[in-house]
């Protein structure tokens, strides 16, 4: 184990890494007129590049716990910061889309690598009763790109061009790979098992279509009109399911499967990850859906839009300090259900919300989501790694960075869909009354509401878990001080 000072700079570091990945993973979505303009094709068109950098996370996290093992985690790590660097350079010189494509894949695989390596390295170096920090720090990445990324992109294309969305990441890319020769311990490699192919194939293969038919329908790219391009989502939704089936099959009764599901027996770790993975999807849908309902609901300007939702990441970092102390005073159980019904009620409370709602009161409500979303994040990253047997923390930590990737690919998409389901159900509603009625509900007031009964899901998974889960790392609390004693008369 390294100092306290020495894992905390560490986590830093990767957190730093998580950013740019996050950060790069959203922030082209606001730029999209601005690259189909210059490259001579539709804002729709670029969707493509967005789609491919989702993909090949999807189909590269699974087999970076492998690769590490094989070739030592500070070389992949140091290598991997050099690809998103390259790729990036690379984005910014694309003189067509299919350069910008290919380039944005080279960048998605060096992100693959450089978030689950770089965890798995601060894991490993951090005492256990310090793991609750360490997450902490790794964790608000994931919260914080998503939010600012809209407002961000908006104000690089204004004051620049699209290229600087690409070339802000050379300097950070540098920094990082400077911070991560001079902090990244040397480890041994590990004497590898052969490659699982067959699961990596099922597995790349069947996460890469769900997260290609999400993206698709999140973009608008499925419409039901029984052509080719019609029928990709449907299409690639089922094959996908089946063979995400087949690979959890096969993963269970190989004998060195690429990602060991039988580590999901651990409580707190099924806790993190099947609870967890609802939590993280619907809370990935709402940074998609909050600028839409104040622009095309409200009519606020972009960039109202954008600073309203920026409120979200201001509420994660009020919490963040204290997150620790309500695991220590409360308890890992007791926490997750409030911040996941807080969530919850947050969601039905936006539900609610009408263009002519303060703004007052809608910054509030930001404020509160983003306090609940980041506790809920944090204890659910913590509690994965809470009883997890030091020789297994590799296969975990790669399982773990799986299915995040994947909850995140999915929510955007998750939302889009129940935005869409909104809409019918609005059109119906509003054919069935008179002509001159209101509608008797909006479609971003349906989609709300779904995605706050599916955040309930979790919070009824932890209400379930024994009382004592996450123990193993659950700080004690600190001893108050004797009273003193009173000297008698």
């Amino acid at each position: 184990m390294t100092s306290p000072r020495a894992s905390r700079n560490l986590a830093l570091l990767v957190a730093g890494t998580y950013f740019m990945e996050n950060l790069d993973g959203t922030i082209v979505t606001t730029a999209a007129p601005a690259i189909g303009n210059s490259l001579g094709v539709s804002p729709a068109a670029v969707g493509v590049t967005i789609t491919a950098y989702l993909l090949t996370l999807a189909v590269l996290v699974p087999i970076s716990g492998w690769i590490t093992r094989r070739f030592g985690a500070r070389r992949v790590f140091v290598l991997a910061i050099v690809v998103f660097t390259l790729g990036s350079i690379l984005c910014a010189l694309s003189a067509d889309l299919l350069q910008l494509t290919a380039f944005r894949v080279l960048q998605a695989a060096g992100g693959a690598m450089m978030v689950p390596v770089g965890r798995l390295v601060v894991l490993g170096v951090t005492e256990r009763k310090d793991v609750l920090r360490a997450i902490a720090l790794l964790t608000w990445p994931a919260l914080a790109a998503p939010v600012i990324a809209p407002l961000a992109g908006g104000i690089i294309v204004t004051v620049a061009s699209w290229h600087w969305i690409f070339l802000i990441n050379v300097p950070l890319g540098a920094v990082a790979i400077v911070a991560a020769l001079r902090l990244m311990p040397r480890t041994e490699r590990e004497v590898s098992e052969r490659l699982d192919w067959l699961g990596f194939v099922l597995i790349g293969l069947g996460l890469g279509l769900l997260v290609g038919a999400g993206s698709a329908l999140a973009d608008g790219h499925a419409v039901a009109d029984g052509t080719a391009g019609g029928m990709f989502v449907p299409v690639a939704a089922v094959a996908g399911a089946t063979l995400t089936g087949l690979a959890a099959r096969h993963l269970l009764r190989t004998r060195h499967p690429l990602l060991d599901l039988r580590a999901l027996r651990i409580p707190s770790l099924r806790v993190a990850n099947a609870g967890g993975s609802v939590f993280r999807l619907t809370i990935s849908a709402m940074p998609f859906l909050l600028p839409l309902l104040f622009q095309e609901s409200f009519g606020l300007t972009p960039v109202l839009s954008g600073t309203l939702v920026l409120f979200l990441f201001v509420g994660n970092l009020a919490i963040k300090p204290a997150t620790t102390g309500l695991i220590r005073r409360f308890g890992f159980r007791s926490v997750i259900v409030a911040a996941t019904g807080g969530a919850a009620l947050s969601m039905f409370v936006t539900a609610t919300l009408g263009g002519d709602t303060p703004l007052g009161l809608i910054v509030a409500l930001m404020v509160i989501s983003g306090v609940v979303r980041s506790v809920g994040f944090t204890a659910y990253n913590s509690i994965a790694f809470a009883d997890v047997p030091d020789g297994a923390m590799t296969e975990v930590n790669t399982l773990t960075s799986t299915l995040q990737q994947l909850a995140a690919g999915l929510g955007v998409a998750v939302g889009a869909l129940a935005l869409r389901f909104g809409d019918v159900l609005q059109s119906a509603s509003a054919s069935a009354s008179a002509p001159d009625a209101a509608p008797a509900f909006s479609a971003y007031s349906f989609a709300f509401v779904l995605l706050g009964i599916l955040t309930l899901i979790a919070t009824v998974e932890a209400l379930r878990a024994p009382a004592t889960i996450g123990a193993g790392i659950r700080p004690p609390r600190p001893p108050r001080p004797p009273r003193p004693s009173r000297p008698r008369p």
